[in-house]
């Protein structure tokens, strides 16, 4: 066999040489991936550290109510007569809103006036009585008994008066609840019953719901822990409405508590964002996303595109001795649209690559080209 290769060789000298070039390579290959020291240093922009202020931005999601939401109910039962509004429609305080049949309402009036004229009568009758005994009883000719129970009888008459009054004031009452009236001003919910509809005040829907949006809430939950740091923040803080379109509402609000304690099930506190809404552009029912803003002073902000993230770990390329950079892992405690809020891990002064992040590994040597803010 030995002989066989050696006369392909003195044949071919070029297979002798492929081979020994083949050889060689493999030699100076580590595992068929190629030496990484052996490649140029590649220019590498840093950024040196330094302390800065920061804009955190918080955003929760939050439903939008009227300062005032009323549920307009039927106060007596009867058939619905007429419907002044119509959806969607701005009512002043006070306005007719709702009518309900109120011919029964108006003969329970006429019934409890005649009530009230028999009483006032027995009333007049039972004081007639009183006066004619007095100067008899006084002449001896009737007994004290007698003016006493003329003096009973005219009580009980009073009594049957101050009876009817109430009852014929209570009449009045509710042919008066026949008109449903706005008790505030403000737009006019869905109407969901139509004229000819009993209505009553057990029903479970409402006539209408009327909401004043010259104020409005948003109402929307943060964790306990959003809410701890909230509560060490500066309050006078404005806050942001971004609107369900996306645009950012132009009048700024400010945060109320919505509830005095921590959901135990959820672990969220309850709040809500109070905005102005002179122009009725926020409508109860919407959405929208409440923006807390919260200036951090005297922090490290690092790029976001500097910063490696392994497995829900966070990484960063930081310049050494010999123009090798080490990957260190970080801690981050806030961040904004583009920046990272540090917590720990980097120094001030330090210098962080903030480009070539895919190319850089453990130890890699750099050309260093340092940056300031």
């Amino acid at each position: 066999m030995g002989n066989k290769q050696s006369t392909i060789y003195r044949k071919a000298p070029w297979a002798l040489g492929l081979l020994l070039g083949f050889m060689v390579s493999s030699c100076g290959s580590n595992n068929g991936q190629p030496d990484m020291s052996a490649m140029p240093p590649m220019e590498t922009d840093f950024l040196k550290l330094s302390a800065s202020t920061s804009d955190q931005k918080n955003s929760y999601p939050g439903n939008v109510e009227g300062a005032v939401n009323v549920d307009i109910k039927a106060q007596v039962s009867g058939y619905l007569e007429s419907i002044y509004v119509k959806e969607g429609d701005w009512v002043k305080k006070g306005q007719p809103l709702f009518k309900i049949k109120s011919e029964v309402f108006q003969e329970q009036v006429s019934n409890s006036d005649a009530a009230l004229k028999a009483a006032l009568a027995n009333q007049a009758t039972a004081q007639l009585e009183v006066d004619k005994i007095k100067p008899l009883v006084a002449g001896k000719v009737l007994s004290e008994i007698q003016l006493k129970t003329a003096e009973a009888g005219l009580q009980a008459a009073k009594a049957q008066v101050a009876q009817a009054r109430a009852t014929l004031g209570s009449s009045k009452i509710n042919a008066d609840f026949a008109v449903i009236k706005a008790p505030v001003s403000g737009y006019i919910g869905r109407i969901p019953n139509r004229i000819g509809n009993l209505v009553s005040p057990s029903d479970s829907s409402p006539l209408t719901t009327l909401s004043d949006i010259n104020t409005v809430f948003v109402y929307f939950t943060m964790s306990e822990a959003d809410y701890l740091s909230y509560q060490h923040q500066d309050k006078s803080t404005a806050v942001e409405l971004e609107m369900a379109n996306g645009e950012i509402y132009p009048i700024k609000g400010s945060i109320q508590s919505a509830s005095g304690n921590i959901d135990k099930t959820t672990g969220s506190m309850a709040m809500k964002a109070v905005f102005e809404n002179p122009d009725k552009l926020l409508r109860a029912g919407g959405t929208g996303r409440v923006i807390i803003h919260r200036l951090m002073k005297d922090v490290i902000n690092i790029p976001k595109t500097s910063v490696k993230d392994i497995q829900d770990k966070y990484f960063v390329f930081k310049l050494a001795d010999s123009n090798k950079v080490n990957m260190v892992p970080i801690e981050i405690k806030g961040a904004n649209d583009s920046l990272y809020v540090l917590s720990s891990g980097l120094s001030l002064g330090d210098q962080i690559a903030i480009n070539r992040i895919d190319a850089l590994n453990d130890g890699t040597v750099v050309v260093p080209k340092t940056k300031t803010k």
